[in-house]
């Protein structure tokens, strides 16, 4: 079985996809932003996960959480769920923690960073981003930053399995009660690639939506986005990747 950290998981997405990987047996280790939200984790502690609790709009709490696991366990896979809608945190939450966290771990096996449909909308352009949050930032865009994350990490680390999720619009709380899509679907296909030995989810460098891998922004794949996403995020947070 496999040790799996599950970011943003108190709730959503998250916590079904904690939930069900529990289930099978692996162990694993729950996120919550703080002590009051990881109050709705002890169900999962009790049946017996791991917690670790830190703000992803703090770079040190980041930091602390990276040092934390490594300091653990190895961990096999992440599962990159922690992600906000809108607002100020939408920078430090959807693209620096992820990105400090691939930094900073030792090395899991896999990745699974939570895209969206959105990041379509996005635009590949890294002038004048506000990666603090001072003020709200572009979903869209941060999306689009994490998927082409994704894409770095397969290029640059060909050891480890890194792959990008849409998992549709689905009814979260992020997403609302009118969302259409299927939340068991929504979850499933992250499960699958931090954990199957399936020959498909053993695959790096995808771009995946209930389970089919599907072709992202044109932005995602160009080596020189990447690499200048990578240098601008190295350059912001101080450390390398």
């Amino acid at each position: 079985m496999s040790r799996i950290l599950v970011t943003g998981s108190a709730d959503g997405l998250g916590r079904a996809a904690a939930a069900t990987l529990l289930s099978q047996g692996h162990h694993v280790v729950v996120h919550a932003r703080n002590q009051e939200r990881a109050a709705a984790l002890e169900a999962l502690v009790d049946r017996g996960a791991d917690l670790v609790t830190g703000d992803f709009m703090e770079r040190d709490a980041v930091r602390r959480i990276a040092a934390e696991l490594n300091d653990a366990e190895p961990l096999d896979a992440v599962i990159h769920n922690a992600g906000v809608w809108s607002g100020p945190a939408v920078m430090p939450v959807n693209i620096i923690a992820p990105y400090l966290l691939t930094a900073l771990l030792h090395r899991p096996r896999r990745l699974v960073y939570l895209s969206s449909g959105s990041h379509f909308s996005g635009r590949p352009r890294l002038g004048g981003v506000d990666w603090r949050g001072r003020s709200p930032g572009s979903y869209a865009d941060s999306k689009l930053y994490v998927t082409a994350l994704a894409a770095a990490v397969a290029r640059l680390r060909p050891r480890v399995l890194s792959n990008a999720v849409d998992p549709g619009w689905v009814p979260t709380r992020m997403g609302g009660p009118g969302a259409p899509d299927d939340l068991e679907l929504g979850h499933r296909t992250q499960e699958w690639l931090a954990s199957s030995d399936d020959p498909q989810s053993l695959t790096t460098g995808g771009y995946w939506y209930h389970q089919q891998q599907t072709q992202p922004h044109r932005a995602v794949h160009d080596q020189a986005f990447q690499d200048r996403l990578l240098q601008t995020l190295a350059e912001e947070t101080g450390s390398e990747f």
